[in-house]
């Protein structure tokens, strides 16, 4: 008995081979094979007379073979089959070439539908190329799955076509839509005017209309949607049943900091300083997401948390993505606060370090984390290494969170190693998060936008290089360099495929002339050091360079004993080095606009001019035009929103790892489908949040969570 459970494994006509390409996309069971959805339509819906047939487009006809044959052509050596079809009203042939087993599936006498080009030939009007269908007894449309009707197309894999697609649907369809329950309560359904589910997943599918089509898939975005809303904002209504440790803001600590800063805050960062402080004074645990563009500010306020929350007598963990920048950060902080009389700790894979009384201190890990769990340390900077076990806090009330969205209830709990108790939320990015997103993948966090850049900021420079105006930059480059200025170049991969240098034959060639011009870190320092800069101080950063070295390397270049440094993608985040004016990116191409805009930030964090250099080296058109949105484009939330509409949000976020359906990825650029999934689960969880009225929907956000990994 198949139902939706049952492994394509088990289902009748599916191979081995067939197998394993389904799983390729995803497919593993027949509910997912039923939910695999077309990405287009065919319209094949009007049969017409033969003799209404015209050259120019596409015709679907049906008609009696007359004649089918095969013919091997000498001088291409091609098989052609040809057959000639009649109708009442005239005759008409089709020609297909090297399908010679049409002949074996087709017969004379045998009555068919036709759906393809019509192409003109020395014999007049033909068919090229159509998709063939054998007509039976009692002919309706209805019987028909690959021509005469709206024909479904579905997402492809070599060897696995639309036509064996709708071949496999269509009886699991007439068996088990049928008994589809509907997850959707009524009244969702009679409110959103949305399809029942058993009508819309065969107007999905074998629609009677265009039309009918695009409501079912409406339908579809709307129940992914809903149940991605019903999911995060369950765990934020169970957040407001959580505990976490109340730290009052004091203003006059407050004060006295901001008065310590050289600079006067913005308006946007005291507007979400304030909204922070003001969380942090409550019980319920805050989840809030501070997100600002490149060089907003973000950190200073963060100082501002973790000051508030030490001076309450609580602790504070900061966990940065990169050993990088959570060396950055313990600098970044210990300069910030180090008038307060705190003491810091900084604890990543491979170092430990104690920041107080103004002096930087050496220690083993052993003993910083003593210091920890008796509660010397006020705020510990580090890794995710963090959240290892071995790890104790005394009075842990707060976690900042550099560029990592997703830490849930259970991470924190974790932390503290109290089930009761979990510690306030405060997770920072730099990469502009558009609307829709916000109120679905991250719908479970508080906003707070620092949307002003500080006063003395300039505009950095975007220029396309192209290849005849190279040396005019490195020209460009050289002055600045000489001028005291810092440059950085980005590179997208650290070193030479091992099969350039070796010596092989057109296949080798083949396999890796994609990567020719990929501008390796290592091949690139050569270049420039020996070549266009021998008179310039280099420097390599990467992945593969030890802890120790990476910090010589960075606070060389920071104090200008270095004048260029050549790096990976390692210096996407957070890196601020204010003397550094030129950004210079190698295969700007093969980086996205929210990478390009992070690699750009780390360049204009002073009050000089600053300029980005983009040399690319594949200027077709999708790049050029992305390419011409970072150059017309500084802000990073329109820049956001131009990717959005460029690349969709599947490519731009990643989303589509998550396991998320193309409906869903389609639905979250359709602010009003987000708004109204966000209000419809609301009001289902405000009048039952435990769902316990709704097993079904409980079921499904169950498998949901498991499905979908957050990032």
């Amino acid at each position: 008995m198949i139902n939706l459970d049952t492994p394509i494994e088990d289902l009748p006509k599916v191979g081995a081979a067939y197998q394993n390409k389904l799983k390729k996309l995803g497919v593993k069971t027949v509910e997912n094979l039923l939910f695999y959805f077309p990405s287009r339509y065919e319209d094949f819906s009007d049969i017409i007379p033969i003799g209404k047939v015209k050259g120019g487009g596409t015709a679907c006809i049906k008609g009696k073979i007359l004649d089918i044959k095969n013919i091997r052509t000498f001088k291409k050596r091609m098989s052609v089959t040809t057959a000639l079809i009649e109708d009442q009203t005239g005759t008409i042939e089709a020609i297909w070439f090297n399908q010679p087993y049409l002949t074996q599936s087709f017969k004379e006498n045998d009555f068919i539908c036709l759906a393809g080009k019509v192409s003109l030939g020395q014999k007049g009007l033909y068919l090229n190329n159509p998709v063939p269908e054998k007509i039976k007894d009692g002919f309706s449309k209805s019987s028909l799955s690959h021509t005469g009707r709206i024909v479904p197309v579905y997402p492809e894999t070599k060897g696995l076509s639309s036509r064996w697609l709708r071949f496999v649907l269509k009886p699991l369809l007439a068996t088990l839509a049928p008994s589809l329950s509907e997850i959707l309560p009524a009244s969702l359904l009679l409110s959103y005017q949305l399809l029942p589910v058993r009508k819309a997943i065969w107007q999905i599918h074998f629609p009677d209309s265009i039309k009918l089509a695009e409501v079912a898939r409406a339908r579809f975005a709307f129940e992914e949607l809903f149940l991605l809303q019903l999911s995060v904002l369950k765990e934020k209504f169970r957040l407001l049943k959580e505990e976490a440790p109340a730290c009052p803001v004091d203003f006059g600590l407050m004060k006295k900091f901001t008065d310590s800063l050289p600079f006067k805050l913005t308006d946007s960062q005291k507007r979400c300083s304030y909204q922070i402080l003001k969380d942090l004074g409550g019980s319920v645990p805050m989840s809030r997401l501070l997100e600002g563009d490149v060089g907003s500010g973000k950190t200073v306020v963060a100082a501002m948390a973790v000051l508030s929350v030490a001076g309450s007598g609580h602790q504070a963990a900061f966990m940065a993505p990169t050993e990088i920048l959570a060396n950055q950060h313990f600098k970044s902080l210990g300069d910030l606060l180090k008038d307060f009389g705190l003491s810091l700790g900084l604890l990543t894979g491979k170092e430990a370090k104690i920041f107080k009384d103004k002096e930087i201190f050496e220690v083993k890990k052993e003993s910083l984390l003593e210091d920890l769990k008796n509660g010397y340390l006020n705020i510990i900077i580090g890794t995710h290494s963090l959240i290892q076990k071995g790890i104790e806090f005394k009075r842990l009330a707060l976690v900042v969170v550099d560029e990592q969205h997703r830490f849930g209830v259970e991470q924190r709990a974790a932390l503290v190693k109290n089930k009761k108790i979990v510690p306030h939320l405060l997770s920072m990015t730099a990469t502009p998060i558009p609307r829709t997103l916000a109120l679905t993948i991250y719908g479970d966090l508080d906003f707070s936008l620092i949307k002003e850049m500080p006063k003395n900021r300039k505009a950095v420079k975007t220029i396309i290089v192209e290849p005849a105006d190279r040396q005019k930059a490195y020209d460009f480059i050289k002055k600045e360099a000489k001028a005291g200025k810092g440059i950085f170049v980005i590179c997208p991969k650290i070193e030479v495929h091992p099969l350039k240098s070796a010596e092989g034959g057109k296949e080798q060639f083949n396999r890796i002339k994609l990567w020719d011009d990929v501008k390796a870190v290592k091949e690139e320092y050569d270049k420039l050091s020996k070549v266009v800069f021998p008179d310039l101080k280099i420097a390599i950063l990467h992945g593969k360079i030890k802890t120790k070295e990476k910090e010589r390397v960075m606070a060389d270049f920071r104090d200008g004993r270095t004048d260029i440094l050549i790096s990976t993608s390692v210096l996407e985040v957070g890196v601020d080095v204010p003397r550094a004016t030129v950004m210079m990116i190698e295969g700007a191409e093969r980086f996205g606009l929210a990478q390009l805009h992070q690699f750009r930030g780390r360049v204009g964090r002073s009050d000089r001019q600053s300029y980005c250099f983009l040399f690319s080296t594949w200027p077709d058109q999708l790049n050029r035009k992305r390419l011409k949105a970072i150059v017309a484009l500084n802000n990073g939330f329109e820049l956001a929103q131009k990717d959005l509409e460029i690349r969709g949000p599947g490519q731009l976020y990643g989303i589509q790892q998550w396991g998320l359906p193309d409906v869903a990825m389609e639905g979250l650029s359709d602010i009003f489908l987000v708004e109204k999934t966000r209000q419809a689960a609301k009001e289902i969880l405000e009048k039952d949040q435990e769902l316990k009225n709704h097993p079904l929907l409980k079921e499904r956000i169950g498998k949901l969570n498991k499905k979908i990994h957050f990032e």
